[in-house]
């Protein structure tokens, strides 16, 4: 059976994403759903081919240069990739309303004090409409990654108390009208099964907690703890 792999946010934790390519080395790709820089902006070559879109937390100056470690490659803002027969495309970073109208050329990019200051005050973490606009026009989609959830999303839940929705209504927008055969996304570490606008849509955990084995005709996954014993 041929599968892929999909996993989680990262967050520099490239020890796990090596341990978990070299316990599978049938699988020829992996693709995940961003945050995979470290606290510093740096990355880690790997094992493994893997495909990825941005995070919220991202070297972003890195990314544009194109000099990024081995086997890691980014998926533009509704770009897609296509490799062993599987279309990926990608809606990266997280929303704020307030830069969601701003030309994606335009969102500011300052230099701070520090790495960890810099890519907080960098807008190119988040997602604009023009985007998401893209992303509604593409076809023939196998896999939509995005890094922000659809709606609803409940969070912070529990004990009596009501949830708030941490899900993205453009993210329900591109499901919809890209039809999809399957969307994975981020950002709340943690794993859900769901459905949104007819589509399977799955929340990955962080890739030190699990990751998903795909697979590539049907698009099925099982879920694989990352520590064994």
């Amino acid at each position: 059976m041929s599968q892929f792999g999909a996993l989680g946010d990262i967050h520099g934790d490239f020890d796990s994403v090596n341990r978990i390519m070299r316990r599978h080395p049938e699988v020829p790709f992996w693709i995940s759903v961003g945050d995979l820089a470290d606290d510093d902006g740096h990355y880690q070559p790997v094992v493994a081919p893997l495909y990825w879109i941005k995070g919220n937390n991202e070297n972003f100056d890195l990314i544009e240069s194109g000099r990024l470690p081995q086997n890691l490659h980014w998926i533009a803002q509704a770009g897609v990739a296509r490799t062993h027969g599987i279309a990926i495309a990608g809606l990266g970073g997280t929303l704020a309303p307030t830069w969601y109208e701003t030309p994606a050329a335009e969102l500011p990019h300052p230099s701070k004090s520090s790495a960890r200051a810099t890519a907080l005050a960098d807008k190119r973490r988040h997602f604009v409409r023009e985007e998401v606009e893209a992303c509604k026009a593409l076809q023939n989609v196998d896999v939509f990654m995005s890094h922000e959830a659809a709606r609803p999303y409940i969070v912070g839940g529990g004990a009596g108390r009501r949830g708030n929705d941490a899900g993205k209504t453009p993210v329900n927008e591109v499901l919809a009208a890209m039809r999809p055969r399957l969307h994975l996304f981020g950002h709340h570490h943690r794993f859900t099964e769901q459905e949104r606008q007819g589509v399977r849509s799955v929340g990955l955990d962080l890739v030190s907690s699990s990751f998903l084995l795909i697979d590539s005709m049907t698009l099925d996954y099982s879920k694989e703890l990352t520590a064994v014993s």
